[in-house]
């Protein structure tokens, strides 16, 4: 049974290519955990224990022998192999004691081992579009029977019993077990495609691109993400360019999941408006006192306009949306942008503009996983451009700011980037994964959970 569910899974699970979004790739692993964990919650082998205590309607009376029980229904040993295009096919091997009175007064037992053996064939439901599985082809076979009985009554008594009765009653005993399990293994896919918030920016909903795939290793599922703003239009993912695949050298039966660059793109436009700051801080950091006299220092203007001392206030607006690209090992958030510094006057805390610059820098990016939500820290990369845009002290030469704003990009805005990350980027939410334990890889293109059992 523990394999009925997990075939139910496997099924399910396969899927096609969707570019540009996301990869799931199932192997055996997470498939044998699940089933495993089925089978544990909805009791279902209980449940065939206790049912087949029962007198069951098919079992005709032999002559000679009264009381047909069956007992004693042993723990499956399940076997799950991929069919490609289809889904999975399991062999269940189990046994039970047939029980009952002899005429001659004493007691019979007919032990009875046996194989159920089922495909799971992977569906889509019309009204949700989530996949689903049904069981075909359900077959019990008899590997193997003992018996009590005398050895002169064996042959007539034991084969009118196998061919008369349990050919009849075991496949009703036996396999409503089985979609018993897929019924509860399709339970765990109910919230795939529920909108998950990114904050209180949007949404993210991970929708089927089209029925799941299996191959002979592991069932692929594509996904075609939704991203939504809170109150506007869908954000349309840009072209990814080369198809999305899975790297080499993962372990065989493992299970991955792999998120395009485009998809995460996407997703961190919903927060672009959290990454504008303004930053009213005079000491930061290791950086100098955020004041018109340490700026003096860089502009010599500055010191003319403000012959005292003025606190800074510096505005960060972020006028392109985020940008991520990804090479092995190395993710950077790109982000276009202007950053304006103005004087603080004393009387009510005014600002005046001293200049507005043009600004283009990258963040490096290190990823997690935390509560099953991917998350983000930055540290800044490289300050690429910086040009004035305005200005009320004057023409200066802004590359004599390169050193002081990148300074300041990393003590200070870094910061800022990080604490709206924190809101995290939420993963499919489909048979209980947890992703916690995921190792992280960023490859070309792309960013890949190797999903680890607990």
């Amino acid at each position: 049974m523990l394999r009925i569910l997990c075939l139910a899974l496997c099924s399910l699970l396969t899927g096609t290519r969707a570019d540009p979004g996301a990869l799931l790739r199932l192997g055996m692993d997470v498939m044998n955990r699940e089933v495993q964990s089925a089978m544990d919650e909805s009791h279902i082998l209980e449940k065939m224990a206790a049912e087949a205590g029962k007198k069951q309607p098919g079992m005709k009376p032999i002559k000679g022998i009264t009381n047909l029980k069956v007992k004693d229904v042993q723990l499956p040993v399940i076997t799950l192999n991929f069919v490609p295009g289809v889904g999975i096919f399991q062999c269940v091997a189990t046994g039970m004691t047939i029980t009952g009175k002899s005429f001659m007064g004493g007691n019979m037992e007919i032990i009875v081992v046996l194989n159920i053996t089922a495909t799971n064939r992977l569906l889509q439901d019309e009204e949700t579009g989530l996949p689903m599985f049904k069981s075909e082809g359900c077959e019990v076979i008899l590997v193997n029977v003992k018996t009590n009985l005398p050895s002169n009554m064996l042959p007539k008594v034991v084969n009118k019993f196998l061919d008369s009765t349990l050919h009849k009653v075991l496949p009703g005993l036996m396999c409503p077990a089985i979609d018993a399990v897929l019924v509860y293994v399709n339970r765990k896919w109910a919230n795939l495609n529920d909108p998950m918030p990114v904050g209180q920016t949007g949404t993210v909903k991970y929708v089927l691109t089209s029925t799941p795939v299996t191959t002979a290793s592991y069932i692929q599922v594509g996904f075609s993400p939704v991203v939504q703003q809170q109150k506007g239009k869908a954000i349309k993912l840009a072209d990814a360019g080369d198809a999305l695949q899975f790297p080499e050298g993962y372990a065989e039966g493992s299970s991955q999941l792999l998120l395009s660059a485009a998809f995460l793109t996407a997703e961190l436009a919903l927060l672009q408006t959290s990454f504008d700051a303004d930053i009213r801080d005079t000491m930061i950091g290791e950086l100098p006192p955020q004041t018109t006299v340490t700026l003096a220092g860089f502009i010599p203007a500055v010191a003319e306009a403000y012959p005292k001392s003025k606190p800074l206030v510096t505005q960060i607006r972020i006028n392109k949306p985020p940008k991520l690209t990804m090479n092995p090992g190395k993710s950077l958030l790109h982000l276009h942008g202007t950053l304006e510094m103005s004087a603080v006057r004393r009387r009510g805390k005014a600002l005046v503009s001293l200049f507005v610059l043009e600004a283009h820098f990258n963040l490096k990016v290190q990823y997690s996983v935390r509560e099953n939500r991917l998350q983000m820290a930055t540290s800044l990369d490289r300050l690429l451009s910086l040009a004035r845009k305005s200005s009320s002290i004057g023409h200066f030469n802004e590359k004599e700011l390169t050193g002081f704003i990148t300074d300041y990009l990393q003590e200070a805005y870094a910061p800022v980037v990080n604490d709206a990350l924190q809101v995290g980027l939420p993963l499919p939410d489909f048979l209980a994964v947890n992703y916690n334990l995921a190792q992280l890889d960023v490859v070309e293109n792309a960013l890949v959970l190797d999903l680890k059992l607990d």
